[in-house]
């Protein structure tokens, strides 16, 4: 039975979509039927159930529309491959054997032109998204993918351990695995191929813009581990999960963790939007500039889409919306007590 609710979430950035939605996810949904690395219907329907086109087109709401269909269908496989193959099925408990095939799909991605030896339908649909995204995005843009989406297996096998070893991390621990675990790097890093524009390195390897994009990637995984809450108690389960953690490793109850819990992503997201505001009263490049809404963007259509999204809705209420915050539910502008963070604080 359920015990907490949802709270009003701060995030004063505008809510947009792209305004060719509709068309990329039908456009998307036809590629789905066309690589199909679904088993049967009742799997495509899931798959089609993540509003994985509506996702993307909220996080780039201004992007090239066939550069945003090709980031939603990897949207559309990461939903996929994280149900199949990193929160249930054979690989789910054990770290080995996820490394062995994350490592042979990392490897397929980076050399999509070669199918492997055992045909496996998933990988091959990955390797038909990295040869659409060398014809789309440029070199550099497709490296920072590739190197995005291997941190992000990188974290997953981290979970995974601790899975295996049915260990509960601390918060430390935690916030160190979901900057990568929840799928935020590759999703971040196509902000760019959506856009069409390449933020040079010397502002994008920069730590101002890496601590951003590291302060998005944070913020919208412990909202999504707020609103999977519900569901994952509604189902009886006990998974590594930002209010699981606070309440096995810090003997927190359920409404206090979650009270912790938006204190913290609060205090994360207001460190976000005073950073932002400086790097961009600089002299910064135009596509800089496009990457930084985009991350503002993000963290806003990340909830905007978790809202309406089959995959939570029915846990937060049909219809119902938690509201939006006029101010953070904890406004002290110190640096968070986290390892893995404070240097966001720092002067940078």
């Amino acid at each position: 039975m359920t015990t907490v609710r949802l709270r009003p979430f701060y995030c004063p950035v505008e809510s947009r979509i792209h305004p060719d939605v509709d068309l990329i996810e039908e456009r998307a949904i036809a590629w789905l039927d066309r690589v199909r690395f679904y088993r049967d219907e009742t799997e495509r329907m899931r798959i089609v159930g993540t509003n994985s086109a509506e996702f993307y087109a909220r996080f780039a709401p201004d992007g090239i529309t066939e550069n945003v269909e090709a980031a939603a269908h990897w949207v559309y496989w990461g939903f996929a491959f994280d149900d199949a193959r990193c929160d249930s099925g054979e690989f789910a408990r054990s770290p080995h054997e996820f490394l062995v095939m994350a490592g042979k799909a990392q490897r397929a991605l980076e050399n999509p032109w070669h199918p492997p030896p055992d045909g496996d339908p998933m990988v091959l649909a990955l390797q038909d998204i990295g040869r659409t995204f060398a014809a789309c995005a440029t070199p550099v843009q497709v490296r920072r993918f590739a190197e995005a989406h291997r941190a992000w297996l990188f974290g997953v096998a981290w979970q995974i351990a601790c899975r295996g070893r049915g260990r509960m991390p601390d918060l430390a621990e935690y916030t160190a695995i979901r900057l990568n675990s929840a799928g935020g790097p590759p999703t971040l890093a196509m902000l760019e191929i959506a856009a069409g524009q390449e933020v040079p390195a010397a502002e994008m390897d920069s730590p101002a813009v890496r601590a951003l994009t590291e302060m998005t990637i944070l913020v919208a995984s412990w909202d999504n581990d707020l609103h999977s809450y519900r569901k994952e108690e509604d189902e009886g389960e006990t998974g590594i999960n930002l209010i699981n953690v606070l309440r096995a490793r810090h003997g927190l109850g359920a409404e206090e963790a979650v009270v912790r819990a938006y204190a913290l992503r609060d205090r994360v997201m207001n460190r976000f939007l005073r950073l932002r505001s400086e790097v961009a009263a600089k002299p910064v490049s135009a596509a800089l500039r496009t990457y930084l809404d985009g991350l503002g963007h993000a963290i806003r259509g990340n909830t905007d889409w978790a809202l309406r999204v089959p995959r939570y809705h029915g846990y937060t209420g049909p219809g119902e919306d938690p509201r939006w915050a006029d101010a953070p539910s904890d406004p002290c502008p110190d640096p968070v007590p986290i390892p893995a963070i404070t240097w966001w604080w720092d002067s940078l």
